[in-house]
């Protein structure tokens, strides 16, 4: 009875903000909907599996796949396709990319490789240099996302090989950093599920991530969830709770959900939140500089399809005070025809979206 009160409630609050709460000026771009004076096209096209992307310094963008490849785009300098490359065709689901001093670096599920001077070389790529190769090769969960931080370290998230479970092993449920060199790994925070996308607040350096609620609650709990990491050695409270205060059945019991640290914003239940990232171009609207844009993968077993999505997290003294819709039109009733993984701000100010469901990278550009 407790499970049933607290989804009818949740129901009645997204229902409220999906619906209540957006934009009425917004824009029909062909089957997507945005605010007035945005615009969303194909990017690039045939990028089969297209997931998390990086840019380079010469206009190339590295994509990483759930599948075996890794690509590279190059661009024209007014932001137009023109040329797909395939640097790798062989890897383990090497879904992450980072970009660090003329390198790229590919996360696959179970190690970190590094591609030197790789912009001097799409044509030819050189044989991947091992940078770590001590992560677990689970495949449930195992995607890796990868991003430099601030501070210079490769951090990695490391997901639950599981719905919901306790490991042993205490890499799993984490955030973890490395050294370029792929030294000093070190857990930064835990209690995490599975996160898929994750940024650094560009005025305070501050690590945000996105986290993804167990399945096998009900339609609509668990919620994702947005969580700010200020400090190493935060614990997020998985498997214990969810949400920051749903106990979890198994786990939950005699436990205190003050003993964790809770989400800055709860998100849609089941959305699948992915890729996140702030907001730091000049080409839209001064109210969406250092905003929170979020890929919603959506839910794959609800029984109403919900998320498939971009949505926006507005911020104010670094505090959410608002969770809307922002680009929308992958679903139409419950029929699906892409599903967002991951953002990208262009030096222009645009913004990539890659898709992939249907193998497509989309921009986003405003004009007034």
């Amino acid at each position: 009875m407790k499970y049933f009160l607290i989804s009818l409630i949740l129901n009645c609050f997204f229902s409220f903000i999906y619906c209540g709460e957006k934009d009425k000026n917004s824009s029909t771009n062909g089957d997507f909907v945005l605010p007035a004076g945005f615009k969303i096209e194909v990017f690039a096209k045939d990028v089969s599996g297209a997931r998390q992307m990086t840019l380079g310094n010469n206009r190339v963008l590295f994509v990483g796949t759930a599948n075996r490849k890794v690509y590279a785009i190059t661009y024209s300098p007014d932001y137009k396709f023109q040329k797909l490359y395939t640097l790798a065709d062989n890897l383990n689901s090497p879904n992450g990319v980072a970009f660090r001093n003329g390198a790229l670096f590919v996360g696959e599920i179970n190690r970190i490789l590094r591609y030197d001077d790789i912009e001097n070389h799409l044509g030819d790529p050189p044989k991947p240099i091992t940078v770590f190769d001590k992560l677990p090769d689970d495949k449930h969960h195992g995607l890796k996302v990868i991003r430099f931080g601030p501070d210079g370290k490769l951090y990695i998230p490391i997901g639950m090989p599981c719905n919901v479970c306790l490991m042993k092993d205490k890499r799993f449920g984490t955030l973890n950093r490395i050294n370029p060199d792929g030294t000093d790994f070190e857990i930064y925070a835990s209690g995490i599920r599975n996160s898929v996308g994750y940024d650094w607040n560009p005025l305070t350096n501050q690590l945000w991530f996105t986290d993804n609620g167990r399945d096998m609650m009900g339609d609509d709990i668990p919620p994702d969830e947005l969580n700010k990491a200020s400090v190493k050695g935060m614990n997020f409270g998985f498997p214990f709770f969810h949400g920051g205060d749903i106990p979890d059945p198994d786990f939950g019991k005699d436990k205190n959900p003050d003993d964790y640290t809770k989400p800055e914003l709860k998100l849609g239940p089941h959305v699948a939140s992915l890729g996140m990232r702030f907001y730091t171009g000049n080409m839209f609207p001064s109210e969406y500089k250092n905003q929170i844009f979020i890929a919603e993968h959506g839910s794959w077993n609800r029984t109403h399809k919900i998320g498939y999505r971009i949505t926006i997290v507005k911020l104010k003294d670094d505090k959410p005070v608002s969770y809307q819709p922002f680009a929308e039109g992958w679903l139409k009733g419950e029929s699906v025809s892409g599903r967002p993984v991951d953002l990208q701000v262009l030096p222009d100010g645009s913004m990539l979206v890659t898709d992939d469901f249907g193998g497509i990278i989309y921009r986003i550009t405003y004009h007034d």
